[in-house]
């Protein structure tokens, strides 16, 4: 049967939106998430202050554009070795002394990072929130019945690119075989000779290279605070569980359903319940399913 015989014109409009928005979003949500993937897959550390890098981004974006007129766009390709270098500098300072120990230890270690990475945002930049409006932030792109935000397009085919591009290194590469080999079993790894304290260096720094290019893709779609990272992180816990803890692949189909569950509930009931909406997804998936609607519980697939 026909669905314009069952639907009229403005609903198949207002599903066509539904649908772009949900790809979009769920796009750039799978940067933000992979790289907390990433680090958990293979550190086995759950990365509290993940957020707060993606709000570093955000303020890089922020004042390059407001100080020197860099299109964001522009400065994502510094700030991807430059991210790079902050989580090889967090790694030796913060997180090479706690691998090791419980996982009590370290909680507090990220909460920690957290915070001092909050406070230290807040007493430089105040807590005013400001907004990144690049030319291409108010250019609406009308395909089919349904409207787009140019910068949201750009943001998505970036990410997707970078995710795409993170699952081929992972795949593909020697250092990625290296890697899955470190998650899936350290001391056999360490006896093969592999360093796998190297291994987890660059791992935290890939991590926070994503998040830290997550950070200046959505500056211009939000505004910048120091604690602007908050929802983007509890966001990230839920694409990861959905997806199995340490699935990459999952946590781009879990991105995608978060998204879902964020358009449509946004639509349906408004946007004061999106975050309730898919906190009761990720409840409901802990209950009944706990190793994720895609993962295997014991095996860490990352990208394999």
């Amino acid at each position: 049967m026909d669905p314009a015989r069952l639907l009229g014109p403005a609903q198949i409009d207002a599903l066509a939106q539904l649908g772009v928005s949900t790809i979009l979003l769920g796009g750039i949500y799978a940067l933000i998430a992979v790289g907390l993937t990433l680090i958990f897959g293979i550190m086995r550390v759950v990365n509290f202050a993940h957020g707060e890098f993606l709000m570093l981004g955000m303020y890089l974006a922020f004042w390059s554009f407001t100080l020197y007129g860099l299109d964001p766009y522009f400065v994502l390709f510094v700030s991807i070795p430059l991210f790079f270098l902050v989580g090889l500098l967090t790694y030796a300072l913060v997180m090479r002394g706690v691998i090791t120990a419980s996982h009590n230890a370290q909680i507090f270690t990220t909460v920690g990072l957290s915070t001092a990475l909050q406070n230290v945002a807040l007493v430089a930049w105040t807590g005013d929130f400001r907004f990144v409006r690049p030319w291409h932030s108010s250019v609406v792109l009308r395909i089919a019945g349904t409207a787009f935000n140019l910068a949201q397009v750009v943001a998505f085919a970036i990410a997707v690119a970078l995710t795409v591009a993170l699952f081929a290194f992972m795949k593909w590469t020697h250092t990625g075989r290296v890697m899955r080999a470190t998650a899936q079993d350290r001391d056999a790894a360490t006896l093969m000779g592999i360093a796998t304290d190297r291994v987890y260096r660059l791992t935290w720094a890939i991590g926070i290279a994503c998040v830290g290019a997550a950070g200046v893709l959505v500056a211009p779609l939000y505004s910048v605070y120091p604690t602007a990272g908050l929802q983007f992180v509890l966001l990230s816990y839920v694409v990861v569980v959905l997806g199995g803890l340490g699935d990459m692949v999952g946590a781009l189909l879990g991105s995608l359903i978060v998204a879902a569950v964020e358009v449509v509930g946004s639509y349906f009931f408004g946007t004061a319940w999106k975050e309730v909406l898919y906190f009761v997804l990720f409840i409901a998936v802990l209950v009944f399913r706990p190793a994720g609607l895609f993962g295997q519980r014991g095996a860490e697939m990352l990208g394999a």
